[in-house]
């Protein structure tokens, strides 16, 4: 059986990704161009995304005529519903789930604790899952998660397989079909559509969430160069400071969002080399 022909139930990670969406496609042809209805496809907003990638969700919506769940973080919502359904109209775009979230954390995520991954995007696609009734047995997996990661990301795969027990699977159909990054970019070449964002060596550095602090000091850098005012949400929250000294920056260590924007403003830049970016996020394609 194609890896691509998906057994529900099943939610399929949409991160608004060049890969995430050519897996979308090759799943729904898999099945004949329409879904099972035990199997959904959903996005977990932040309200930090680039404008382009929520408008690439949309452009994939509507061109294969395919259900997408915008889904928010919600904390009005009950212990067993923390998460909104949203439209493309609807969704957030200034970071307010994210801003909700950080003001009951009262501390910043950062590259040890990324308590944002976990709470705005596993979390809230767990919940969901839960509100369809696919609550399963302690013990037992509910639903798999079909994630959009590629054969020459064997690190990644490898993690989502060894990590701690949760009431659902993972599966990678892009990595069983050993397709890579020239693969996605094949297939986005010869679509009639696609993420107006740029693809530098066949990966996108200003995607998905916009200055996220995964993201190396020099990609920041060129950001904020490119993006005057973009920086604004980053420097007021670190400006803040909702918690104890170490949990007052986004990147601890490492230079803080402020500085980041002063070089730039300065025609200076910041460079740690090899050490420069800090690593992966599930936000990522």
């Amino acid at each position: 059986m194609t890896p691509f022909k998906i057994e529900g139930p099943a939610l399929i990670s949409f991160s608004g990704g060049r890969t995430s969406g050519m897996m979308l496609h090759h799943i729904i042809q898999a099945h004949g161009g329409t879904l099972p209805d035990d199997v959904k496809v959903c996005f977990q907003n932040t309200g930090k995304e680039r404008l382009e990638t929520l408008d690439f969700i949309r452009d994939c919506a509507d061109h294969w005529d395919v259900k997408i769940h915008w889904l928010e973080r919600d904390g009005t919502g009950g212990p067993q519903a923390k998460f909104r359904e949203v439209t493309y109209a609807t969704a957030a775009r200034n970071g307010e789930p994210f801003d909700e979230l950080i003001s009951i954390r009262r501390v910043l995520p950062n590259p040890v604790a990324r308590y944002c991954t976990g709470e705005l995007k596993i979390d809230v696609m767990r919940d969901f899952a839960y509100s369809l009734g696919w609550r399963p047995p302690r013990g037992e997996t509910g639903w798999d998660n079909v994630v959009g990661l590629r054969y020459d990301e064997p690190e990644r795969v490898a993690n989502i397989r060894n990590g701690r027990e949760r009431t659902w699977g993972s599966i990678a159909p892009l990595h069983s079909a050993r397709k890579t990054k020239r693969d996605v970019a094949a297939f986005w070449k010869a679509q009639n559509f696609g993420l107006n964002l740029p693809n530098i060596n066949n990966a996108t550095p200003a995607g998905n969430c916009d200055l996220c602090f995964l993201k190396g000091a020099k990609t920041l850098s060129a950001l904020m160069r490119q993006n005057p005012g973009m920086s604004d949400w980053w420097i007021a929250h670190e400006g803040i400071k909702p918690g104890p000294k170490t949990g007052a920056y986004f990147r601890r260590n490492e230079v803080n969002y402020q500085d980041l924007q002063k070089a730039v403003d300065d025609q200076d830049e910041f460079d740690f080399g090899d050490a420069d970016s800090l690593g992966d996020c599930f936000c990522t394609d």
